[in-house]
């Protein structure tokens, strides 16, 4: 497994560093400023795990090579119309958040003398492209081949979303959410990425996991650059 995984890294990252010049990825830091997002089963903000993650994205993304491009790391973008705007030259823009759940499906608990939400009918992945980009093929051979990257290191898809949106490719977790305006007021392809529910109890501490974390952004990375070396463009170049 893992010499297959060294193979697989070799192979891809040989060949981005072949190209004129490495594709640059747009990383987008969800929520932020008076928005935080959800809020997790203990209390904290959507945005902080945004930004938490966000940041081991870009860091391993720039070990593999790749160039990145960070927007709204620092919280003060509060128009999404203008999240694309920030990625503009880039080749590729992934917005990074994480997930919740409808009122319906939370219970009540206590957690440090507060009274806070949870949910555990909802965990996992999940990533949303619109069918409504510029470069939906591209959207969807990379959010798919993230997906595949995934779940083969051993994250698994939330199968909830089926119950809003229509399926892009499943079984690798990806969704259509067509009217997203991060998604469909770009020039670039773009995905949502959604890490896990910070509602589920157990999920949230995995999520807060430094290992957990690197292990997906290598699985994230690795995907995203076979899917951008295949598209074979550079904004650079």
């Amino acid at each position: 497994m893992h010499i297959r995984k060294h193979l697989i890294f070799g192979l891809i990252f040989a060949s981005t560093a072949a190209l004129a010049s490495p594709p640059l990825v747009a990383i987008d830091v969800g929520h932020g400023g008076a928005d935080g997002g959800a809020t997790s089963a203990r209390g904290r903000s959507e945005f902080s795990f945004n930004r938490e993650f966000a940041g081991v994205l870009a860091g391993t993304m720039r070990d593999r090579g790749l160039g990145v491009r960070e927007v709204n790391f620092a919280g003060d973008i509060g128009s999404l119309a203008a999240r694309p705007v920030q990625a503009a030259g880039s080749d590729f823009f992934i917005a990074v958040h994480h997930d919740s759940i409808g009122e319906a499906w939370l219970k009540p608990w206590i957690w440090e003398g507060l009274e806070q939400t949870y949910t555990d009918v909802k965990r996992g992945y999940g990533i949303f492209v619109s069918a409504q980009n510029p470069d939906q093929e591209t959207s969807l051979r990379c959010a798919s081949s993230m997906g595949a990257m995934l779940r083969r290191a051993g994250f698994e898809p939330s199968a909830w979303h089926g119950r809003k949106h229509l399926a892009a490719d499943a079984e690798n977790g990806v969704w259509y959410f067509d009217n997203l305006v991060v998604l469909c007021k770009t020039t670039l392809p773009a995905v949502l990425f959604e890490a896990g529910v910070i509602k589920h109890r157990d999920e949230e501490i995995e999520l807060a996991d430094p290992a957990r974390q690197a292990r997906m952004a290598d699985a994230l990375t690795t995907g995203m650059a076979a899917c951008l070396f295949v598209t074979g463009k550079s904004a650079q170049e």
